[in-house]
């Protein structure tokens, strides 16, 4: 290592640990104990080293008010500060990027991060005592609720909700369906696309010991709509999308290299080397191409320029998998050709490995570093998470190796930062060009469709086929089908169609759209 880099100031994962509850019997703040052990457990003096526990946010609060300060005490670690976060997939990324500038910065020295779900499990603890499930609990005496790291802003816009984009599962199909439109494919053509592209998911997921799915499909399983594997959003069959039904759990510890000697840690430490977070424009609605994500472009730029590298030298990636436009975006944003051996996996993704809530990327990075430890040479890796549509994005650059180009904190990498600003700040404003003021949409009007899906019950059926439109002004819109247009527009798409829009019902109405000429 250079002799410029002061080892107090070089951040470095020392430890992961993952667990699963196979038969839903742990709930999340169990599952999270028993992941923080195995990582605390690398090395005598592991815990007496803890500064901060930070707690991925527990799905509907399943953890109670302080499932950080619980999980603390539970692990010995009383003297550490304990926060929990907002919600976000994004956030496990974030907080490694946090806990390695603060190290950087000589303001932290060592940190745990964990998380867990078990979504479908009977009970949640709450002030320290197991309540069932469905009650909610209540604060009682154990203390204070834990500080919350991060912002809370609304994830769509009203008129994106009114006209019923309510969930991921509503909007990544309609990214999708502007890729497989510039592709020339039909929804059943994209469906194979993905099908080829997530068996080599489904591959990794079978030989990883704590993926939820461990059986490997092939394309034709994955993309041939059946009993077991329906169709849930056009192109979409359920085992394509993300499997939120599991009960795992991640943590990871982030020391400084200074720590990581004292420990005897250093020899299977993972550097990292860079990470950059950037914000697309908020709302799908507004943003200029519904086929690009240019937050992670960005964050993409700043975060190997600070790490002096380039996707040509990674050997292991994990983009994020939510649904399969969000890997596809990510790979083009990187410039992936199809024809690229490297897998974009190290965990088998979260339709198969699973990862359910806000904590898939933690499950990512201690992946990472059984693969760099396992590495038969130098390696470097790169780690993509992603928070609500695409909407927030970091990327993480690891390492086996020391960083090449300095400290964490590099001017390189200020002065990515503010071309990162300065390009957001262009983008802010194309977006804002588009912003439509036409909800409630308050006349009769024809768009064209930028993109669709059709979204489906459990019997197959349709039952809501929402679109982005643009007016001929260049204003955007979200509308909904009218009465039986969903099931007209079964197994198509709609993009590049004309519509006439009407208004909705009511003041707080999405219009409906009526087809008028398929393209």
């Amino acid at each position: 290592m250079s002799g410029a880099l002061d080892p107090e100031r070089v951040p470095v994962v020392v430890a992961a640990g993952q667990c699963e509850s196979r038969d839903h019997s742990l709930e999340p703040l169990e599952l999270a104990v028993l992941a923080a052990s195995e990582a605390l457990d690398s090395a005598p003096g592991l815990r007496r080293a803890i500064e901060r526990v930070t707690m991925v946010n527990v799905l509907a609060r399943r953890g109670g008010d302080r499932p950080a300060a619980d999980a603390a005490a539970r692990l010995g670690l009383g003297g550490a500060a304990t926060e929990t976060t907002t919600i976000g997939g994004s956030t496990p990324q974030l907080l490694v990027e946090r806990a390695a500038g603060q190290i950087a910065a000589g303001e932290l020295s060592a940190t745990l991060v964990v998380g867990a779900d078990s979504v479908r499990s009977g009970r949640l603890r709450v002030a320290g005592r197991a309540v069932d499930a469905g009650t909610g609990g209540s604060a009682g005496e154990a203390g204070p609720p834990d500080e919350v790291y991060g912002t809370y802003r609304q994830d769509l816009s009203d008129g994106e909700r009114a006209a019923g984009l309510l969930t991921p599962l509503c909007v990544y199909p309609l990214f999708e369906s502007v890729l497989a439109k510039r592709s020339g494919r039909t929804p059943a053509e994209q469906r194979g696309e993905i099908g080829r592209l997530l068996a080599l998911f489904s591959e990794v997921a079978a030989g990883n010991p704590h993926a939820w799915f461990r059986e490997r499909l092939s394309a034709e399983q994955i993309a041939t709509p059946s009993a077991d594997n329906r169709l849930v959003a056009e192109p979409y069959t359920k085992r394509m999308v993300a499997f939120l039904g599991g009960a795992q759990a991640a943590a990871l510890v982030v020391t400084s290299l200074a720590v990581a000697r004292r420990l005897g840690l250093e020899g299977g430490a993972m550097f990292v080397w860079a990470a950059a977070s950037a914000e697309d424009v908020w709302y799908p609605v507004e943003r200029p191409d519904l086929g690009r994500a240019a937050g992670l472009e960005l964050a993409l730029e700043a975060a190997l320029g600070a790490a002096g590298t380039s996707t040509d030298e990674v050997s292991f990636f994990d983009l994020y998998s939510c649904f399969p436009s969000a890997v596809q975006i990510a790979a083009a944003a990187i410039g992936l050709e199809a024809s690229d051996a490297r897998p974009l996996t190290v965990t088998g993704g979260l339709p198969y490995f699973g990862g359910p809530g806000n904590n898939y990327s933690t499950h990512a990075i201690a992946s990472m570093l059984v693969a760099m430890r396992e590495a038969s040479e130098p390696s470097i890796g790169l780690v993509t998470a992603v928070s609500w549509y695409l909407t927030k994005h970091t990327v993480g650059i690891y390492a086996t190796e020391p960083p090449r180009s300095g400290p964490f904190r590099t001017a390189r990498a200020a002065r990515a930062a503010a071309r990162l600003q300065t390009r957001q700040e262009a983008l802010l404003e194309t977006a804002l060009s588009r912003v439509s003021t036409a909800f409630p949409l308050l006349d009769r009007a024809t768009a064209t469709v930028d993109a669709s899906t059709v979204l489906y019950d459990r019997e197959g059926v349709p039952t809501a086929a929402p679109v982005i439109a643009t007016l001929g002004d260049g204003r955007r819109v979200a509308a909904a089908a009218a009465d039986g247009e969903a099931s007209a527009v079964a197994g198509s798409f709609l993009n590049g169609a004309r519509v006439r829009l009407e208004p909705g019902a009511g003041p707080a109405s999405a219009p409906t759209y009526h087809i008028e000429t398929k393209e």
